[in-house]
């Protein structure tokens, strides 16, 4: 019986070690990719021809917080936008705006969008052109994952991936110190019992 429980327990030690080991690898994979993509694309990451971009205002909330991450499709045809919907646009250099649509304003071949932030009082002062249109916001959006994303763009972002390499190499002694504390505790659970003919027997 005893053997019967030191193997099951056995069995869900090594299944717990397998799941958290496997845990801390495709972390340290997915901070790796992060990073990696961010670099490559520039500073923002594309995942099967979608864009994520970092939200850092409040001006679409509570449907997108600040902090989120968003998916946008990158715009093909700009002049084919509708009222409510969410576009992201250029509004200065190095300045990205995604604020919805309320108004479509056409005049001739050129086109014009009028649009407001859900979380402000008013509209936005300048209309859109259509050409400063960069992509259309997909509704699919992570919370706080913008701040991350935000972190692994700047100069220190590298250091991201030291934090789930720590955590893997720290398990993986305190998985070996384990190991070796118990091969050292099983000689000493054995105690010597003297029966009534002088012989001796351990248990």
């Amino acid at each position: 019986m005893r053997s019967n429980r030191e193997f099951k327990n056995q069995k869900i030690k090594k299944w717990v070690n397998n799941i958290v080991s496997g845990i801390l690898m495709v972390l340290l994979i997915s901070v790796a990719a992060v990073v990696i993509i961010s670099k490559a694309s520039g500073g923002e990451p594309q995942v099967f021809g979608y864009q994520l971009k970092t939200v850092l205002s409040g001006s679409m909330e509570p449907d997108i917080q600040t902090g989120s991450i968003i998916a946008v499709k990158l715009a093909e045809d700009k002049n084919n936008f509708k009222e409510g919907d969410v576009i992201t646009f250029q509004a200065e250099e190095n300045m990205l705006i995604t604020h919805r649509i309320t108004e479509v304003v056409k005049s001739g071949d050129s086109v014009l969008y009028r649009t407001k932030g859900d979380n402000n009082n008013a509209e936005d002062m300048n209309p859109v052109i259509s050409d400063n249109v960069v992509a259309k916001y997909t509704g699919f959006t992570l919370p706080y994952v913008g701040y991350f994303i935000n972190f692994s763009q700047s100069k220190n972002g590298a250091l991201l991936l030291l934090i789930p390499g720590f955590l893997l190499l720290f398990y993986s002694a305190f998985t070996i110190w384990k190991v070796l504390s118990e091969v050292e505790l099983r000689p000493k659970s054995q105690v010597e019992i003297v029966g009534e003919d002088g012989e001796k027997s351990t248990s």
